[in-house]
């Protein structure tokens, strides 16, 4: 009797699929994972009188050699932004962290540009959208780090609100390209965003 029973239970197990004895889990499946293509770049335009350029904590504690190198690349990308933007007469506005550092010098705010302070949804517990209603932005061009912080929760609350997101993939910055691009793949593919969002590089992005 004992011999059928070992016997029968060898049989069960043989059944069963080698997952249940190799582990795997969720986690174990992701290593098999391929990430999609890269997102496309698009050029754009945008009128001056209702986009709003947004400068994300460019600032000495996120935006350094040590931290974040990659984001010191994207300064004198976003400085040129910056220049024509102003050139346009286009509203310019600055975050900072919570507890904020100097804005690094190459993009400093000039005198009369907002800067609000927030983690890493710039609408929350500031008066971004008031600002935005005021200057009677329909688009935001989103610049800024971290690419998987500031730049994807601010462009989500954006685009929740009803604006248009452009996104110039040179001027945003994490400490990875992988987070790069997963935080760039999420905006334009996220059911919440995708419809809003272009991807694009600040020299595709035409001024009127």
């Amino acid at each position: 009797m004992r011999t059928a029973v070992t016997a029968a239970l060898f049989c069960l197990l043989a059944l069963l699929p080698a997952s249940a004895f190799a582990g795997d889990t969720v986690v174990d499946r992701w290593e098999q994972a391929v990430p999609p293509a890269p997102p496309k770049i698009k050029p754009v335009a945008v009128n001056a009188a209702d986009t709003a350029l947004l400068v994300l904590d460019i600032e000495e504690r996120t935006c350094n050699a040590e931290r974040r190198p990659r984001c010191l690349d994207t300064v004198p990308r976003i400085a040129a932004l910056l220049k024509r933007a102003r050139e346009h007469g286009m509203p310019v506005i600055y975050s900072q962290i919570s507890s904020p550092t100097p804005i690094l010098d190459p993009v400093r705010p000039h005198p009369g540009e907002p800067v609000v302070s927030s983690s890493v949804d710039k609408f929350y517990g500031t008066e971004l959208e008031a600002i935005l209603t005021k200057a009677g932005a329909k688009t935001v061009i989103i610049t800024g780090t971290a690419a998987h912080g500031a730049v994807l929760h601010t462009a989500t609350g954006a685009a929740r609100r009803g604006l248009n997101v452009v996104i110039p993939a040179d001027c945003l910055s994490a400490a990875s390209l992988y987070t790069e691009q997963a935080a760039v793949w999420c905006l334009v593919d996220g059911p919440g965003t995708r419809k809003r969002t272009t991807l694009t590089t600040s020299d595709l992005i035409t001024i009127r």
